[in-house]
């Protein structure tokens, strides 16, 4: 199981977020840890090697390297604002 890496913008926003929803993104994240390979996520276009999940009304970007898996990002699937926080990120 590799060892799990949440950046500090996840652990806002997951800090942020009401206990339920909170808990079900804990949950996806458990369960991406626990088989960082899962079927249900895609590659995120343009930005190789990160990858995209859904967790119900949020997205999680993560990427896995070696031994680590690092949740990058969380977001509201039904905007563009995860992408845009995501560009502003990689360019600092």
């Amino acid at each position: 199981m590799p060892r799990l890496v949440l950046s500090r913008q996840a652990a806002r926003f997951l800090e942020a977020l009401p206990t339920k929803q909170a808990r079900q993104i804990a949950e996806k994240i458990a369960a991406l840890a626990e088989n960082p390979d899962a079927p249900a996520s895609e590659p995120l276009r343009g930005y190789a090697p990160m990858r995209r999940l859904k967790a119900g009304e949020f997205r999680i970007v993560f990427v896995v390297e070696q031994d680590v898996l690092e949740i990058r990002l969380i977001g509201k699937r039904n905007d563009d604002e995860i992408y845009k926080a995501l560009a502003r990120a990689l360019r600092k």
